[in-house]
């Protein structure tokens, strides 16, 4: 790190050389650095210990994914999508899976349906693993990230045995599912929950109780929620201030108006209210895959799909949407009847909450807290520079 520092008129100020009193400092968190949510940026201009203005910087990872779609066949952006938001890849292929049924028509079988919702609940509870790390990492709780990320393992473990990939699936095609459930699956299903489930009041012991967190994220980046409804907040961001909208609930998808669930909602909208949403919806996402593996029927998982190096899907146009872990989650695609989309739209969580929401946060913050309350948010920084 320099030793030199910049003020807010530019000039540099080396080492013990008499410094203008009262002005405002910059100071950079990131790209690489444990108190930044992947690679991602933040530029803070700074007088003592407060934050006066916050800029985000993004595009040090992937980017360019809309335009890269334009350019490939249908089928070959399915290996693309799912690195947008790289914790929660299926919201994603799901997301672009539904968008080409909808514009040709494509029915999918109803055990497909059954799995891509396990697929996207096993994806919701390792991204909230990995999101609880990473928040328990702002305040040097580092025992959680080793039990979080490492619990977060057993998932990836079944995604890898159901797909062959730990991280990116490549799993939901139009039509349906890659491939049916391997013998014995369910039951190792079933197995990773028990343990889950087991471990939330271990985590609890750690980090959800644990003093230093109490203290430091109870009343920490408030959201009021007229705030978080005018900048657009979604996901467990709005639902901890007290809204509880959920697209599985107000706009169903696959099979979700058949499965009971609830809605976890708190009241501060601060930074411990946004853990403690993510929390409670572990385990109503345990509950959900619960009733998944019980209630799955018998029956094929794809609806065959033409030659794809030739598929042309009709011309038309199609928006649909998810409940991801960070957010609602949207496709909006165009087709002009060609082997290739013609426009594909991503309207994810993050820009809203990684860039609006978050610079607007961090004005009066304390230094200490930038990373903190960036974290709370739970943004996916490639899907920022989508």
């Amino acid at each position: 790190m320099s030793d030199i520092v910049t003020i807010n008129d530019g000039k540099a100020i080396m080492p013990g050389a008499n410094a203008p009193e009262n002005r405002e400092y910059n100071m950079f968190i990131g790209p690489n650095h444990p108190g930044i949510e992947g690679n991602f940026a933040l530029k803070l201009s700074i007088e003592g210990d407060i934050i006066q203005k916050a800029k985000t910087e993004a595009g040090f990872l992937h980017r360019g994914f809309e335009k890269l779609m334009e350019e490939r066949l249908f089928i070959q952006n399915i290996a693309i999508v799912c690195r947008i938001c790289v914790p929660d890849p299926d919201p994603n292929e799901e997301n672009y899976a539904r968008a080409i049924e909808a514009i040709g028509g494509i029915e999918v079988p109803r055990r497909a349906q059954f799995i891509r919702v396990l697929v996207l609940e096993l994806s919701r509870i390792a991204s909230h693993l990995f999101t609880f790390g990473g928040h328990a990492g702002t305040i040097g709780l580092y025992t959680m990230p080793n039990w979080s990320i490492s619990d977060r393992d057993r998932v990836l473990d079944l995604f890898e045995e159901l797909t062959g990939g730990r991280v990116y699936h490549i799993f939901n095609m139009p039509g349906g599912v890659r491939r049916d459930l391997p013998d014995g699956f369910k039951n190792r299903v079933r197995d990773v929950m028990d343990y889950v489930e087991s471990r939330l009041s271990e985590y609890d012991d750690l980090f959800f109780n644990n003093k230093i967190l109490l203290n430091r994220a109870v009343g920490t980046g408030i959201l009021p929620v007229d705030k978080a409804i005018a900048w657009g907040a979604t996901g467990p961001n709005l639902r901890a201030a007290g809204f509880a909208h959920d697209v599985r609930k107000d706009d169903p998808y696959e099979v979700y108006e058949e499965l009971e669930f609830d809605v976890p909602t708190a009241a501060d909208s601060d930074a411990y209210s946004r853990l403690i949403v993510r929390r409670r919806e572990i385990a109503e996402s345990i509950r959900i895959v619960r009733q998944v593996l019980d209630k799955i029927p018998e029956g094929p998982v794809w609806n065959k799909q033409p030659n794809p190096l030739k598929w042309r899907v009709p011309a038309g146009d199609a928006y649909v949407r998810t409940e991801s872990s960070k957010g609602e989650y949207a496709y909006y695609m165009v087709s002009d009847g060609g082997v290739r989309p013609y426009r594909v739209h991503v309207r994810g969580a993050s820009v809203t909450h990684g860039v609006h929401i978050l610079e607007n946060m961090l004005a009066g913050a304390r230094i200490e807290d930038a990373s903190q309350i960036m974290f709370s948010l739970d943004a996916c920084p490639p899907e920022v520079d989508r």
